[in-house]
């Protein structure tokens, strides 16, 4: 997996099509402008070329910290970079809002990835990184994890996915405005009530990490025509109404009932055995438009 690794991001693959990306920019993962990058690259790399992933784990590398969010110290990173004193309002304004686009792109890669993403975090999971896992499919968390929107202690609203996303993955709005308003920290047990997290184990970075490839590893057992599928048409039930999902589903099962991997589980159930599934997609790299 050396060909997907960079300067801050460890890629292993700890059992067939299942991966471990793990955040590694020292001290505390405070993402710069060429981490974000990075970090989306690597997800959209992985589409392009076709590589076998049916499942996918992101952690930290330092136990202690999941991640301190954006790296202030890097002006570029919140859209502060010098050709912007040179332009008028409007344009400084356009460019700022282009550079957040991206950033929000970026981020936004695990959604647009076909396999599912589990987000183990333990430790700190500080204003961007709560952005961060509430793109993720499933959010497991170590029991001494302690998370905090943070956003509006440095003089903004969160702007990267915190608002677009916790008041539609979780249930309870005022919990979400208090958390948001406040910018205060709260547990893993407060973040499982509010239903951020799916799952708290008890335990640190280790033992959530653990938790998460063991399910990552399950998953990757299933179809990844019907997993990929299912997780397109639940992002696409988020964001429309319950007619609109309907009508969309049957047209997207209309061509992916013509699967063999039902013929193949069935065969395999019918024998006792674990069906095997080929990779969802044929592993070349497609042309850039």
């Amino acid at each position: 997996m050396s060909q997907y690794s960079s300067k801050w991001l460890k890629v292993s693959e700890p059992s067939p099509h299942v991966l471990h990306i793990e955040l590694a920019r020292a001290p505390v993962n405070a993402f710069c402008t060429e981490f974000w990058v990075a970090y989306g690259k690597l997800f959209d790399a992985l589409t392009e070329d076709g590589y076998d992933v049916r499942a996918a784990v992101v952690s930290s590398v330092f136990p202690k910290i999941f991640t301190a969010g954006l790296d202030l110290k890097d002006a570029s990173a919140i859209g502060e970079n010098g050709s912007e004193t040179t332009l008028d309002s409007a344009r400084a304004s356009l460019q700022t809002r282009n550079r957040l686009l991206a950033f929000q792109k970026a981020i936004g890669a695990p959604e647009r990835a076909p396999f599912p993403v589990i987000a183990a975090v333990h430790g700190y999971v500080i204003g961007l990184g709560v952005d961060l896992i509430g793109i993720c499919d499933i959010r497991y968390a170590a029991a001494n994890s302690s998370f905090a929107i943070k956003e509006v202690d440095i003089g903004l609203a969160p702007d990267i996915g915190s608002l677009a996303f916790l008041p539609k993955i979780t249930g309870n709005h005022s919990l979400v405005r208090e958390l948001t308003y406040t910018a205060r920290y709260f547990s893993a047990a407060e973040a499982e009530k509010l239903g951020l997290v799916s799952k708290v184990v008890q335990g640190g970075r280790d033992e959530v990490v653990k938790e998460a490839l063991e399910l990552a590893k399950f998953i990757a057992t299933k179809s990844p025509v019907a997993v990929s599928g299912s997780k397109h048409l639940i992002t696409h039930s988020r964001d429309h109404s319950v007619a609109q999902n309907l009508e969309y589903t049957g047209a997207w099962n209309a061509a992916a009932l013509m699967t063999n991997d039902i013929r193949d589980q069935l065969v395999a159930t019918a024998k006792k055995e674990k069906a095997k599934f080929p990779a969802l997609s044929v592993q070349t790299k497609l042309p850039k438009l």
